[in-house]
């Protein structure tokens, strides 16, 4: 038996999210039932991030133990074959160390968040970002950023059903740049709350909006007080990135 390291991404729309749920399919039963198939036995697989519904990722890590010796390519083909057409795919597959853990061996989590600031629908990116009509200052919002940048208790921007034993995270980078009529923000930490970026971004939204000055935003943060949150950005512009070991 071997440990491998797949490195995956996803299209969540039309997915419950990461983890194996009753309610709903997600990308972790997805991969499952394929190596099961490939493989010739049950699989359990373990993911860096456990993303919500309809947040997607480019860069997710899982590790998973198998029966059969495998070379990296060979698994990585009659995996995504067995996916079809879920709009899942492994890019890569290899073996690690038996002690390699797509979760608790990360050492830093990347994440994108896409706004699109203009009037018009969405067409091609439908799902995919948040659209915000209103004008945004993406100067402002990224200068309001860097406050929640560093070690806070982060209650004010922690889900009411999060299970994280403390609200204590040390957040990284927070950095906010404007590319044409989308707004970027890119965020990096070790860990992150239950969402934790999307009510980070939502927050900062209102700055930009001009609802809310960066005094207000340091407020809020240190109000340690949920109900002060601005709106929590939707799951369809969230994007894990990267994950570090």
């Amino acid at each position: 038996m071997a440990r491998y390291r797949l490195d995956i991404e996803y299209d969540g729309s039309a997915f419950c999210g990461w983890q194996r749920q009753a309610n709903g399919l997600a990308v972790q039963q997805v991969i499952e039932d394929a190596l099961a198939a490939v493989d010739g036995a049950p699989v359990v697989i373990k993911g860096a991030g456990r993303t919500d519904t309809g947040v997607h990722a480019t860069a997710q890590v899982a590790t998973c133990d198998l029966t059969k010796d495998w070379r990296g390519d060979k698994l990585r083909d009659a995996v995504n074959a067995h996916m079809r057409p879920h709009l899942v795919a492994i890019r890569k597959a290899e073996v690690v160390a038996d002690d390699f853990d797509a979760r608790f061996s990360a050492t830093r989590r990347h994440y994108l968040y896409r706004i699109i600031n203009r009037r018009a629908p969405l067409a091609i990116d439908a799902g995919k970002a948040w659209l915000v009509k209103r004008p945004l200052n993406a100067e402002a919002m990224h200068e309001a950023a860097q406050q929640l940048v560093g070690r806070h208790d982060f209650s004010t921007f922690r889900d009411a059903d999060c299970q994280a034993e403390s609200p204590v995270r040390t957040l990284e980078r927070l950095d906010v740049s404007r590319v044409g009529e989308e707004i970027h923000v890119y965020t990096s930490a070790r860990s992150f709350l239950h969402r934790q970026v999307r009510s980070m971004v939502g927050s900062i939204e209102h700055v930009g909006s001009g609802k809310w000055s960066a005094r207000e935003l340091r407020a809020v943060l240190e109000s340690k007080d949920r109900t002060r949150c601005g709106q929590v950005a939707p799951a369809a512009g969230l994007y894990l990135i990267g994950v570090d070991y």
